[in-house]
């Protein structure tokens, strides 16, 4: 069986479109979508929407999702004072996004255990600990195994860094960072996604795949986007 795991897509329809196209070419069974689906990017309703609507999938709440659901003036001032671009672009989205569709986000579990062909996954947004927790590269190892300590998973599966990286650990779990479609951090800032493999006899492999589109079209979107920090946000896509 294979699965596509995604995260991090924050409303850049572009991207989210040609990374399910090439999770389509890859012949995945089930899509995993650990969350932040639509904030900060130029068309929340089309990625919220969009996923809700596709076949064998599972869903979990990001931070940001959550941010969209708790909205209030109060966040709103709290958020730019520690990260004003951020802020900017919620306040924008809080405006944007339909009722119907913050409910979805609403709804949505903060994570999820499931099991495939007897391997037990766990799908969280930052950690199994934390929603926001950063899992990086290069982490010492005994912070990671305390970070999935509590989980029952085989693999513990994230996002949240927009980096993607992985980590085989002394307790025999296996947790990897799936990175970003919407907003990737990597040199390049192309879409990252992970590609499972799971076969009958129980056996796991990872591929992250990296997908090309035209970031610097977005970035132009991005740029005219209607609030003020627009411009500053639309250089985190090139």
């Amino acid at each position: 069986m294979k699965i596509a795991c995604i995260s991090d897509i924050h409303g850049n329809k572009l991207a989210l479109d040609n990374v399910l196209s090439d999770i389509q070419k890859n012949g995945a069974d089930k899509i995993f979508i650990l969350g932040d689906l639509a904030m900060g990017g130029y068309d929340p309703n089309y990625t919220i929407e969009k996923l809700f609507s596709l076949d064998n999938t599972e869903i979990i709440q990001g931070n940001t999702d959550k941010l969209i659901v708790d909205y209030s003036s109060s966040l709103y001032e709290n958020l730019h004072k520690v990260n004003p671009i951020m802020a900017g672009a919620l306040k924008l989205d809080d405006v944007e996004i339909k009722d119907e569709n913050k409910e979805k986000l609403k709804n949505l579990p903060v994570k999820k255990e499931v099991e495939i062909l007897g391997v037990k996954l766990e799908l969280c947004h930052g950690s199994p600990r934390k929603q926001d927790e950063n899992i990086y590269p290069d982490m010492p190892l005994d912070f990671v195994e305390e970070a999935v300590k509590n989980s029952k998973a085989d693999v513990i599966l994230c996002g949240h860094t927009h980096i993607p990286c992985g980590y085989s650990l002394n307790s025999g779990k296996t947790l990897v960072n799936v990175g970003s479609v919407g907003r990737s951090m990597t040199a390049d800032k192309m879409p990252v996604y992970l590609l499972i493999s799971i076969n009958q006899e129980g056996q796991f492999s990872f591929e992250h795949k990296k997908v090309k589109y035209d970031n610097k079209a977005v970035s132009k979107i991005i740029e005219k986007r209607n609030f003020k920090e627009s411009l500053e946000f639309s250089k985190l896509y090139v």
